[in-house]
């Protein structure tokens, strides 16, 4: 083992037994968890979760929480800040007096969840009851306005009797509004009250129609928006004033609207009346709107007060909850009183983990330590790769894929750099590619008050890959000086290697015998066959990538394959693979670099053969070349077209043949498998008795498996290496193909960065005075914020994804077997990412 951790492989890992005494079990969780570096199997993976040893504390530790979740529902809706984790006073959580302390906090979270809960009930109860009064008041005035208006002019108001021919007021047409000391004397009852104002016409017409039209209605809108004080939505209400004649109608009126959600109110037809029970109304709602105030008043203090301390109070709660769920995985010995734990550590942490087990003993205050030994086991031990803020990003996108095996090669070191490169060959443009350096340095400089705050998930995800998008930025600025592109613009930083002749209509350039010494010669920007020689150039330089990047991956299965001590695999699947690959599309590359170092302007050099012709009658016709590079191309193709049909029965039929062979030999010198009969422990029993231990690892699933022989089966091995064979022959093909997209994406991205040019920043750049600079303002302005949005984001996304997509399936389907499962220790930091989360 090194003394440095690596990206290579993964951590070599140990599964060690603890005996921890009870007394010190509490401290000695919270510290490794401080730790974060042991992940704890289950010792009881058959007892209910009900049943296990701390369930009460648990429970405890619940109820706590929930309160503590009151309280942050509470103060949200309030909008009130809360003091940040790092600038609260932490609660000791270990040490003698930690059930002391968690006792403290659970009478203190009891005692503001009671003062808090009656102050909201009062605050309810206060708003409701000003809503009715405000909602009294506005029927009272409105009610009043009527009166008034129905005394200064004459109405028509008919009533009804049961056969539809009488007035609806009593006595004639002149006696049916008369007006006696500026007061209007009614012979009719009426029902009034308030309704929402999107039930009016509904309400209008169940009423007319119940009724059969004997009613007089009036209503009007009321200016003030009611908020319900729970849901906290809003309504908007009319109120209305009903008359009909005669107590059977007056009931269905109130029928009615009760089933419609109206509130009814009892107005009194007398003026003078009506006038005393609106002051009374006034001096309520002035008496109540004091009380709610300063129940508002009180109710804020008690939340600030809350806010001030809610995030220690919430860490506090998780930590005690993670403490006691993890107590609850091991096994207690009530002979020893100790607590016995199975778990899984990175071998190099052993020492820090003993320390903080020393550590644990002196602050509980005893003198009895957890003792740790190790066990040997055949089980297949979690995979952790020991990352950090750089390289966390580029570990994320390979275990997207698949969690690698033990002590497997790790595709994530390699990520680092052809991941950004090739994401680069897509998004190749200097002026793009410095806007995302620049805005990921941004990010790099202000991460520690970027991580103080809350900025959405969207942003957080590009805020998580900052070091990505820094690397991918500055690879895009190197392909960008390549393509000789910056905002669909060439750059003349040397002497081109071309000069154009006077001349009118179409005109050719001439060589000067110079050439441009790095990346592509602007003379070839804005010619007729510009676009011609860039596609081919391209699309050539995808295929050479695209084979360099699947040879790497390839050669990535000898590392493995030496590690696992797999060494009939290199000759049995490495060798007749790389072979296979290289004898096709390898002397692809070979025969494009050829014909890129050929002048096929001189004099007797031919014309230029077609490379996808070549490689198609490669097959068709072996041994006939139409238009050869060299001497002996023939016969070379015709030897390559052999070797690559030797490697198919090579891969074919040599696993399958050397693991019959070496099943055939072992089971000769006695060592087969010996079936169990139920008279004796089967071999799987043998396996988990290996390490001592009683259940897997919390999280898991089926990824912790003992490394045992399930027999030879030749058919399912004939079927696998079959269906492998012929994967790997087929992907040659489809995935060479696949590398194209590096071609497509660049020369989109190129053609739409040259029009939105055009089409934007061009047109504005016209002499024009005032007016032109305005234009070609707003003309930047467009273009700068379309460049933002479509070339760099739409775009980088399109090109990361496909770069994922090259990393995922062509790269890693060669060597990444990906069969382990992740490390996910006890981990207060953990803990915290997931709460923010």
């Amino acid at each position: 083992m090194s003394d440095y951790p690596s990206l290579f492989r993964s951590e070599e890992m140990s599964l060690v037994q603890l005996f921890i005494p009870t007394e010190v079990a509490h401290d000695t969780i919270a510290e490794l968890a401080e730790l974060g570096n042991v992940q704890f199997k289950d010792l009881n993976p058959d007892v209910n979760p009900f049943q296990r040893s701390f369930v009460g504390e648990i429970r405890r530790i619940d109820e706590m929480n929930r309160r503590v979740r009151f309280f942050s529902g509470q103060i949200e809706k309030e909008g009130l800040p809360t003091r940040p984790l790092q600038d609260s006073a932490p609660l000791m959580l270990v040490g003698p007096r930690v059930a002391q302390t968690r006792d403290e906090l659970e009478v203190k979270l009891a005692e503001h969840e009671a003062r808090l809960t009656q102050m909201n009930e009062s605050y309810v109860t206060l708003s409701t009851r000003t809503r009715e009064l405000q909602e009294a008041r506005y029927v009272l005035r409105e009610t009043a306005v009527f009166f008034d208006r129905a005394g200064t002019r004459e109405q028509d108001i008919r009533s009804s009797i049961d056969d539809g021919t009488t007035p609806l007021l009593a006595g004639d047409a002149e006696s049916q509004l008369h007006t006696r000391e500026g007061t209007v004397q009614f012979d009719l009852e009426f029902v009034a009250g308030t309704i929402d104002r999107a039930r009016i016409p509904t309400f209008e017409r169940v009423l007319w129609r119940v009724l059969r039209g004997n009613l007089y209605m009036n209503h009007t809108d009321i200016d003030q928006v009611f908020v319900d004080p729970t849901t906290g939505s809003e309504t908007r209400k009319n109120v209305f004033i009903i008359f009909a004649h005669g107590d059977q109608l007056l009931a269905k009126i109130r029928k009615v609207a009760e089933s419609m959600g109206a509130t009814l109110y009892p107005i009194d037809s007398n003026g003078d009346k009506r006038a005393d029970a609106l002051r009374e109304v006034s001096a309520r709602l002035e008496d109540i709107g004091n009380v709610l105030y300063n129940t508002g008043a009180t109710r804020k203090g008690e939340l600030t007060k809350i806010a001030e301390s809610i995030e220690s109070w919430r860490d506090a709660v998780l930590k005690e909850k993670l403490i006691y769920e993890t107590l609850n995985l091991f096994n207690y010995d009530a002979r020893r009183k100790t607590l016995i734990a199975e778990g899984w550590i990175p071998t190099r942490d052993t020492t820090r983990i003993i320390l903080a087990l020393r550590h644990a003993t002196e602050t509980a205050g005893t003198n009895v330590p957890p003792i740790l030994q190790e066990l040997h086991t055949a089980r297949k031990p979690p995979t952790f790769h020991r990352v950090d803020k750089f390289t966390e990003g580029f570990q994320t996108i390979i275990d997207s894929y698949g969690i690698a095996t033990y002590q497997e090669v790790n595709p994530g070191l390699f990520a680092v750099v052809t991941f950004p490169f090739l994401f680069a060959v897509m998004f190749g443009d200097l002026g793009h590619g410095f806007l995302g350096t620049l805005t990921a340095i941004a990010m790099i400089a202000y991460e520690k008050k970027i991580m103080k705050i809350d900025i959405g998930e969207l942003l957080g995800t590009f805020f998580y890959g900052r070091y990505i998008i820094l690397l991918m930025g500055m690879f895009s600025m190197f392909t960008g000086l390549m393509y000789n592109d910056i905002f669909s613009k060439s750059m003349h930083i040397w002497h081109s290697g071309w000069d154009w002749q006077p001349g009118s209509g179409t005109i050719s350039a001439i060589s000067t015998g110079h050439v441009y010494p790095f990346g592509l010669d602007p003379a070839w920007h804005g010619t007729e066959n510009a676009l011609v020689f860039t596609n081919s150039y391209k699309m050539k330089l995808s295929i050479i990538l695209g084979v360099i990047h699947m040879t790497f991956a390839i050669c990535l299965q000898v590392p493995n394959h030496i590690h696992f001590k797999r060494y009939s695999s290199i000759w049995a699947e490495f060798l007749p693979q790389l072979i296979f690959l290289e004898s096709i599309f390898g002397y692809l590359v070979i025969t494009i670099i050829m014909k890129w170092s050929t002048d096929w302007s001189a004099p007797g050099a031919g014309a230029p053969p077609s490379l996808l012709n070549m490689l198609i009658y490669m097959f068709l016709s072996p041994g006939t070349v139409e238009d050869p590079m060299f001497a002996g191309q023939a016969s070379l193709q015709l030897f390559l077209v052999a070797l690559a049909g030797l490697c198919v029965p090579w891969m074919l039929c040599t696993k399958p043949y050397l693991e019959w062979r070496e099943h055939k030999k072992t089971t000769e010198a006695g060592y087969g498998r010996i079936p169990n009969n139920g008279e004796g422990p089967s071999h799987a029993d043998e396996e988990e008795g290996a390490d001592h231990g009683n259940g897997p690892i919390p999280g898991s699933g089926s990824g912790e498996e003992t490394e045992e022989e399930h027999g030879f089966q030749a058919g399912e091995v004939i079927i696998h290496q079959v269906i492998h064979t012929i994967e790997f022959c087929l992907g040659c093909i489809s995935n060479t193909a696949s590398y194209l997209r590096l071609w497509a994406l660049s020369l989109a991205h190129a053609q739409l960065s040259e029009v939105l040019y055009t089409m934007t920043l061009e047109t504005g750049l016209v002499p024009g005075g005032v007016g032109g600079v305005i234009f070609l303002m707003a003309m930047f302005a467009l273009w700068f914020t379309l460049t933002i949005f479509i070339l760099c984001v739409m775009e980088g996304l399109s090109a990361f994804l496909h770069a994922l997509r090259l990393h995922w399936v062509e790269a890693n389907g060669k060597h990444y077997e990906a069969a382990g499962y992740l490390f996910t220790p006890v981990s207060f930091a953990r803990l915290q990412e997931a709460e923010q989360q």
